[in-house]
Order: C-alpha cells, then sequence, then structure tokens
C-alpha cells in the first residue's frame, strides 16, 4: 500500500497542494514552521480521521476559510482507492471513497499508516490516556469496526456519569438505583469487548516491540508491555496482572469490581471501572520507563512502539504494509541511531519523512525529495539553497 497523490485545499497553511509521491522512501524537506509536518498530518488523517497533533478539527481548516478539502489516493497492488474529506467550520464533516460517501470511522477499512512524531515521547513519559489512545487507534486500525465499539462504550460512560451525578445530587440511597443496573451491564458488555482487544493487541505487539528497541537502540534492554486493569485493581502498582483472562471472567471480574466500588461512585459521581480508567505498562530492564528511562531510552522506547504496530499491520493485513511517517524524527538521534533506524524502516513499501535538514537523513533513505517554503511545494534545490 502506498499514497500516489496528496490534494490538499485550504488545509492548515496551504491554499492548494498538489503532491505526486512515489513508493520508498519519500522526504519534505524545508525549514521549520513552513508546512512539512501539515502534508503528513494530511495523509495519516486520510485513514483515522483524526490528527496526532491536535484534539479537534477547526485547526485543520485554514485561518480564513470555511471549509477545508484533503484528498488521498492510495495503491493496493492494482486497485486504486481515492479518499476525499471535507472539514467544515459550521458544519458536519464528510467523507467519501472513490466518490461514495462513507462514515468517517469506516476510513481505516481503506488505509492504514503509523506515523511518529516528537509528540509521541508522551508515550512513556505522559499520562495514562496517552497510552489508552495509542492502543485504541490500532485496536480500530486492526479491526475497523471496534470504532463503534469505542464510541458506544464512552457514551455509556457519560450517560452513566450523568447519572450518578443526579444520584448523588438527590441523595437516593444505593439500594434504589435500578437504572444504574442497567447501565453497568451495557458498560461491561462493551467494556469486556475493548479490554480483550487491547490484550490482544498487547500479546501481537510484544515481540516486534523488543526487536525493534534493540534495532534501534543497539543494545540489548528488556522491554516488557502489560495492561493495568481497574477491574483487577491492586495497589502494588509494580506488579501488574500477568495476563487478561477469558472474557467471561473479565467480565464477571467487572460486575464484582462495579459492586465494590459503588459507594465510591456515587460519592464522586464518576465511574470509577473500566477500560476508560486502565494503563498500558512499559518496562525497561524490569523498570517502569516513565520515570526511569532516559530521554534516549525513551526516543527509542517509543519509537519501538510505533514500529511494533506498522509490523502488526503488514502482518495481519491483506492491503500490505501501512504508510509509515517519520515527522522530524531524525534530528533527535544520534548518528548511530539514525542509521539503524533507517535500517529499520527500510523494508516497508513507503516511508514518508519530513527533516529540516537534508544532511540529518541516511543516505539510504534519500530516494525522493520535496521541498517545502511558506505552504508552497518547491524544487528541494531552493531548499538547500536557504540552509
Amino acid at each position: 500500500m502506498h499514497v500516489t497523490h496528496l490534494s490538499l485545499t485550504n488545509f492548515r497553511n496551504y491554499d492548494r497542494a498538489d503532491v505526486a509521491l512515489t513508493p520508498g522512501p519519500v522526504l519534505f524537506v524545508g525549514r521549520n514552521g513552513h508546512g512539512k509536518t501539515n502534508l503528513v498530518e494530511a495523509i495519516a488523517y486520510a485513514g483515522s480521521a483524526t490528527s496526532h497533533r491536535v484534539s479537534g478539527d477547526q485547526a485543520l481548516i485554514r485561518f480564513g476559510a470555511d471549509a477545508a478539502i484533503v484528498r488521498v489516493r492510495v495503491q493496493h497492488d492494482e486497485r486504486a482507492v481515492v479518499i476525499e474529506i471535507e472539514l467544515n467550520r459550521a458544519a458536519t464533516n464528510r467523507a467519501q471513497v472513490n466518490h461514495s460517501p462513507v462514515r468517517l470511522r469506516d476510513l481505516p477499512r481503506y488505509f492504514a499508516s503509523v506515523i511518529f512524531a516528537p509528540e509521541d515521547l508522551a508515550l512513556i513519559r505522559g499520562d495514562p490516556g496517552v497510552r489508552r489512545d495509542f492502543l485504541d487507534r490500532l485496536v480500530v486500525q486492526r479491526t475497523p469496526r471496534f470504532a463503534a465499539v469505542i464510541a458506544d462504550y464512552e457514551r455509556v460512560v457519560r450517560q452513566r456519569n450523568s447519572l450518578l451525578k443526579s444520584a448523588r445530587a438527590s441523595r437516593l440511597p444505593i439500594d434504589s438505583l435500578a437504572t444504574l443496573d442497567v447501565w453497568d451491564e451495557r458498560l461491561v458488555s462493551l467494556g469486556t469487548e475493548l479490554i480483550v482487544a487491547r490484550a490482544d493487541l498487547v500479546d501481537a505487539m510484544r515481540p516486534f516491540v523488543s526487536h525493534a528497541y534493540r534495532a534501534v537502540a543497539g543494545e540489548e534492554h528488556r522491554t516488557r508491555l502489560s495492561l493495568r486493569l481497574s477491574v483487577d485493581d491492586r495497589d502494588d502498582e509494580a506488579s501488574p496482572p500477568e495476563q487478561v483472562d477469558a472474557a467471561a471472567v473479565i467480565a464477571d471480574r467487572f460486575r464484582a469490581r462495579l459492586a465494590e466500588r459503588r459507594r465510591a461512585e456515587l460519592d464522586r459521581a464518576v465511574t470509577l471501572v473500566g477500560p476508560h480508567r486502565d494503563d498500558l505498562v512499559l518496562e525497561l530492564n524490569r523498570l517502569p520507563a516513565r520515570g526511569y528511562a532516559s530521554h534516549g531510552e525513551s526516543w527509542s522506547y517509543a519509537l519501538a512502539l510505533k514500529l511494533a504496530s506498522a509490523e502488526v499491520l503488514r502482518a495481519e493485513s491483506v492491503a500490505g504494509d501501512p504508510v509509515l511517517i517519520l515527522d522530524d524524527v531524525f534530528a533527535e538521534l544520534d548518528e548511530g541511531r539514525r542509521r539503524r533506524l533507517a535500517d529499520a524502516v527500510g523494508g516497508f513499501e513507503q516511508v514518508l519523512i519530513t527533516a529540516a535538514v537534508w544532511a540529518d537523513i541516511p543516505e539510504q533513505l534519500a530516494a525522493t525529495r520535496i521541498g517545502v517554503r511558506s505552504g508552497t511545494i518547491v524544487d528541494d534545490a531552493i531548499v538547500d539553497a536557504d540552509e
């Protein structure tokens, strides 16, 4: 799978842009702030309807414009797919594939990409919500129907929280909340499905993360991934559950934990049990990566997680490799890590790279160069003259 053409209208700092792309490594080079990342952000958006940089869509629409258009042409062997998304300030966003309307949440069925950016350091050093989002996006890429499961689960949590707030305000006794029991069953059903999907994903990622970390860092460090579940809450945070049990067992534990936490939930008026309270535990050499890993180790670990994501999708997809995107990565790496990362990604069908300095990129990734200046595609020789 690879992108052959990108067309933008009123996206970020681009009035209009048309870029032809080739398989293999493609380098977008230009000064910081001129629009390199905006190009790869648009490509990644075409497969997920989400940005890796902002939570909302309004920032993606060019200042002063009412709407933006992202159009991406993707090649699957002999089959071409054209994905078009319209982002609107005052109306619902719309998407179509080969000129037929589709739901935004169905876009992962047609195009897959994995993007690594400086923001991904938060996977190691950030809050649990960052890691949950990472897992859920990959769960949807593996199985697109989970976009609906996750949306339904989040809606149940909101409804349940609203009911808890009403109960607290009304000072209702615990045994009178029959409506809450109904929401509990829906929470358990959807939540269990998501927990099992995340656990299966973590199991699939483990060997790839270990291999990718060694490939990038060039050192023998032991990585370990596990899930810490609120349905099996433990005081000892250094000892997360070793494995996730079958769905029926998880559902039973889920119900029991909800019963245990009912009084605390009423006091706080918030749902305290479920996958929205879980975490992906990352260890390096038997220590929590968050808090113990150095800056270089954290970068290597975050890179390993993204490379492992791409390997999982590659192993399972009938459409071939996902498009791998490395956004402003090489400037943060020393010479050895740059070379090893280039070797690690060289086998992917298409790798899109952004860089402010051409010299930061190893020679084996120097196949195609596209210059960017002030929201305009230019000859890369012009960019060289700027350096």
